[in-house]
């Protein structure tokens, strides 16, 4: 096992949309990063000294398990996590079952909440620890009926992100949740008839998640929320 000179980032989710753009993003500033990925024979390696590309299935807590043991097996650090993968139903929460219920809540709860356990140890070897958490403006507002399933799941990663910002502290630990509004990927243009080029760009995101991981640990963001328009409140 080697130490690489970089940073090192777990992304989940990247195999496309924001977590591709996060991951390239930085890639090409200087880090290194661990990919997890559903299919991770989807994803082109770039640059195979600073890039991993791992299975990661949020309903199998083994593929997290791997996915960190194989990170620090070829880096020998972590000094991030991104919580990006996640899961929409529209579904309201009358009609939802308690199975889909029970998924929504694992892939954008129970999952982030494992691999932060995971990588809390690693975080703290760093010194500067950094955690991104996307929720959405669906975690900060229950905009339809469709949506409330998803929204009571985005509330309660919300709570996730400010808990472990607040266990993080004494350790320079920093957690940050990402609030966007609707992104274009596919997830975000299947939900919604505005234009893609109108929408909050997954290259947007990814400007803005690495400006957080660089701050320095005097500067403690608790939450950004971003949309491509103007709200009247979050």
């Amino acid at each position: 096992m080697g130490k690489s000179t970089r940073k090192v980032a777990l992304i989940s989710g990247a195999s496309r949309g924001i977590g591709a753009a996060i991951a390239a993003n930085l890639l090409a500033n200087g880090w290194a990063v661990s990919l997890g990925c559903r299919s991770p024979e989807d994803v082109i390696l770039s640059d195979s000294d600073n890039q991993l590309v791992c299975r990661f299935d949020a309903f199998d807590a083994a593929t997290e398990e791997a996915w960190v043991a194989a990170t620090i097996e070829k880096f020998g650090r972590i000094d991030a996590v991104v919580h990006n993968a996640g899961m929409m139903l529209p579904l309201s929460i009358l009609e939802a079952t308690d199975d889909e219920f029970d998924r929504t809540f694992d892939v954008n709860v129970k999952s982030p909440m494992r691999l932060s356990r995971l990588t809390w140890p690693h975080l703290q070897a760093s010194g500067a620890g950094r955690i991104v958490m996307l929720v959405s403006l669906s975690g900060k507002r229950v905009k339809a009926e469709r949506s409330s399933l998803y929204a009571m799941s985005k509330y309660a990663a919300l709570a996730l992100a400010h808990g472990l910002r607040k266990i993080g502290d004494a350790d320079g630990i920093r957690c940050t949740a990402i609030c966007p509004g609707f992104v274009a990927t596919d997830m975000g243009t299947a939900l919604t008839e505005v234009p893609a080029e109108k929408m909050t760009q997954p290259e947007d995101l990814a400007h803005l998640i690495r400006t957080v991981l660089e701050l320095p640990t005097t500067t403690s963001i608790a939450e950004i929320p971003v949309n491509w328009t103007v709200e009247d409140n979050y």
